[in-house]
């Protein structure tokens, strides 16, 4: 193949196109200006350059776009197919061992612009169409740090705890590798932008039972530094590169040794991701690829506990937070088993791939880079005003924490389906409960029958179970092969598939017992299969849905029923210190499968059989 000339080159690498001359074939992008997006603009209106996938070309049969998450599940079904077992470490201790942890997070800032050109960031349009001339490291172009992408990593290190360096400093991080065109990363290594930061985890967050009620973890610092052009491996030894995500801003969150048990580090991971998301600093999570976790592990002998740590190893790119809390427990495991064997650790940098059992070794002591570190000369220091700290300290979203608190304390939700809410949907399915919860308040304050307003917890849970759980069955099995795909809500909580008006409907006339719940499951499917000519209520008129409800005394009459030809049952009622729950509700059933199961509502059914059985006993 002949060798290229600059100029070619420069059209390769900035417009995509090269020459039909020799073994290459290239094509012309779109010559289309890209948007110029204002510095500051509102942060959602950032999330769909990196959130919104380019539509197909009609005609063209596209692949079915599988999730992540999907992905992961149908791996772990083929693993339990052929016989693979967990670990049988598979605990948050080892008897006579301790485990240390350290995380490193790599987090991708949520910018319109790259950390040191004025090229947008966006990771969805043609390759190699976003790039400017530093990006690829074209002779005489210098950096120049974007402003803008301070913004988010502020708000992810104030997140944090860290306290805001006055002034930083950017430092060249050198190694060859085909993604990185310039021959060195820009990034912070001796003076980042904040340091001495840490992050609680609670009992809640599901840390592991031996770190008690809380735990808190140092942040050492966090610094920003450039991302790599994104490799696409093609047949054979041939690589792509798309320079699209070449220089796009990161932060990498360096954490304190401070964990001892892989349960607790894989609920750090979640919960810094949460945070980041919650103030709108991080684009994506770990499941597109805008968040990657690298975890340091070693192990000592308790035994002696002036003993110093044991030798680390480095387990790179773990990119679900379950491969962070398996990864740790195989490597914890290996490190064990090499001891006990009389063998020492060796401090390398392994890999680990998601369904396997063991860490694998990448790379030794001998494999090593030194990467020379050395200040920037062409980039002055990074200089932090207090004032601007002060600003996105006063300005920041609520955090997790509170956020939990309100939905337990004030809207009565258990703390797993708070968490939940949170974090599906990168927070979004939270916003989504609240716009159901305003309207489905509105609608009863405006019902003229009641005298007052219910307690808000029973409205409030009601609103969450549906969300969380109805909702959920949806993409199941519940719409069968009529689904309509997965649910979508954007950053202020609009669900196209559900909106917000028809659930607030549905539930309305649910916690109201117009319908009964078997009804209002199916008037859901029925909207999100869009099958509705109208609205909730046309549908529930068209099809004479309402709920009529048997009168107090063919409750009373049932119950007698259901418990006659009933007394063993009924003996077990006798001790008022050990209620049979279950026993209680086997009547229920037998109450309704007696009378007419559309018009008996199960709650008032099984008040009226616990009412008739405190009778039966002589306590009413």
């Amino acid at each position: 193949m002949s060798r290229r000339s600059a100029g070619e080159l420069s059209r390769y690498l900035l417009e995509g196109h090269l020459s039909h001359r020799g073994c290459i074939n290239g094509r012309r992008l779109s010559s289309r200006a890209a948007p110029i997006w204002p510095s500051l603009r509102h942060p959602y209106a950032l999330r769909h350059l990196h959130t919104q996938p380019k539509p197909a070309a009609t005609g063209v049969a596209q692949p079915a776009h599988v999730p992540l998450r999907k992905q992961l599940k149908e791996q772990a079904k083929q693993a339990k197919k052929q016989g693979k077992k967990k670990s049988k470490g598979d605990s948050q201790t080892v008897d006579g061992w301790e485990l240390t942890v350290g995380i490193e997070i790599h987090a991708q800032l949520n910018t319109s612009r790259k950390l040191f050109s004025p090229a947008t960031t966006s990771f969805n349009d043609e390759p190699n169409s976003h790039v400017a001339l530093f990006d690829v490291a074209m002779p005489g172009s210098q950096p120049l740090f974007q402003k803008e992408t301070l913004i988010p990593a502020l708000r992810a290190a104030l997140a944090l705890n860290c306290e805001i360096q006055p002034v930083s400093r950017f430092d060249r991080k050198h190694y060859f590798w085909w993604d990185q065109p310039s021959g060195y990363q820009i990034t912070q290594f001796y003076e980042p932008f904040a340091k001495k930061g840490h992050i609680t985890l609670l009992a809640r967050d599901g840390i592991s039972a031996e770190d008690g009620e809380s735990v808190t973890i140092g942040i050492k610092q966090v610094q920003l530094e450039q991302d790599t052009a994104k490799t696409l491996a093609q047949v054979g030894s041939v690589h792509w590169l798309d320079f699209n995500r070449v220089g796009v801003p990161l932060i990498e969150i360096i954490t304190e040794p401070e964990m001892h048990h892989p349960r607790t580090a894989a609920v750090l991971v979640r919960k810094i991701q949460l945070l980041l998301n919650t103030v709108d600093s991080c684009v994506s999570g770990m499941e597109t690829g805008g968040l990657r976790a690298d975890v340091n592990v070693s192990v000592r002998r308790t035994d002696d506990a002036s003993k110093k740590l044991g030798t680390r190893t480095e387990i790179k790119n773990l990119s679900t937070i379950k491969a962070v809390e398996d990864a740790i427990i195989a490597e914890r495991d290996r490190q064990i088993r090499e001891l006990e064997a009389g063998n020492v650790i060796a401090g390398e940098t392994r890999g680990w791939t998601i369904g396997s059992k063991e860490t694998r070794r990448l790379r030794g002591k001998e494999g090593e880079v030194d990467y020379r570190y050395m200040p920037d000369p062409d980039l002055p220091p990074l200089v932090i005003g207090n004032d601007l700290v002060q600003s996105l300290q006063q300005s920041l979203a609520v955090l997790p924490d509170t956020e939990l608190d309100r939905l337990v304390m004030h809207y009565g939700l258990t703390p797993k389906d708070a968490l939940s809410l949170i974090t599906l949907d990168n927070g979004s399915r939270v916003q989504y409960f609240y716009r159901v919860l305003a309207l489905l308040e509105s609608k009863l304050r405006a019902d003229a029958e009641l005298a007052e307003l219910p307690d808000a917890a029973s409205y409030s849970t009601l609103a969450a179970n549906w969300i969380l759980h109805e909702l959920g069955r949806l993409t199941t099995y519940k719409a069968g092969p009529l689904a309509s795909g997965d649910l979508s809500f954007t950053q202020l909580g609009e669900c196209a598939q559900v909106p917000e008006e028809d659930l607030s409907q549905l539930l309305y006339h649910l916690h109201r017992k117009h319908i009964t719940g078997k009804v209002a499951k199916e008037l859901l499917i029925a909207v999100y299969l869009k099958e509705l000519e109208g609205g909730i209520l046309e549908a529930i008129n068209a099809n004479d849905l309402w709920f009529k409800e048997i009168s107090k005394e063919e409750y009373n009459a049932l119950a007698e029923s259901a418990a006659e030809g009933e007394d063993k049952v009924l003996e077990e009622f006798a001790d008022e210190q050990k209620y049979p729950q279950g026993k209680l509700m086997y009547l229920v059933g037998k109450m309704m499968r007696l009378g007419p199961t559309e018009r008996i509502d199960p709650a008032t059914a099984e008040s009226a059989m616990r009412l008739w059985i405190e009778r039966f006993h002589g306590r009413q």
